[in-house]
């Protein structure tokens, strides 16, 4: 899993969300209110609401767009699977081959800790073998 997690607070705009993504090479970001975990967004929720990539539209132009129409709470997934530290890669991969989403925060005592997603898994498997 990994441990220094970027994640944006709730009351942040979406555009927000999208710079952080774009600068950090991020694709899922935990949303938070303290060190609680109220949902996550990835890059697939931004695309979905955001067509001006697809038409070579200003950044400004589609920021604008975004923080007008929506908020994180609208675009967010809020039943979020979760796991613990304690859940072993079996479970987690597991958990992501049965469910259509590619990363998985880790909470404990009800803060976020970490991130396991579907590269951290490949990735372990390929320096297994």
């Amino acid at each position: 899993m990994s441990t220094s997690v970027i994640s944006i607070h709730h009351g942040e705009p979406v555009s927000q969300a999208r710079k952080i993504m774009v600068e950090s090479g991020v694709h899922h970001l935990p949303v938070v209110s303290g060190d609680a975990l109220k949902g996550i967004i990835s890059w697939s929720d931004l695309l979905r609401i955001s067509f001006g990539d697809a038409f070579g539209a200003d950044e400004r132009a589609v920021d604008a767009t975004l923080d007008h129409t929506f908020t994180l709470e609208q675009v967010m997934s809020a039943d979020v699977i979760t796991v613990t530290p304690q859940t072993t890669v079996h479970e987690a991969a597991e958990i992501l081959c049965k469910g259509d989403f590619h990363c998985l925060p880790v909470v404990e005592g009800g803060k976020l800790v970490g991130m396991v997603t579907s590269s951290d898994l490949l990735k372990y498997l390929a320096e297994l073998y």
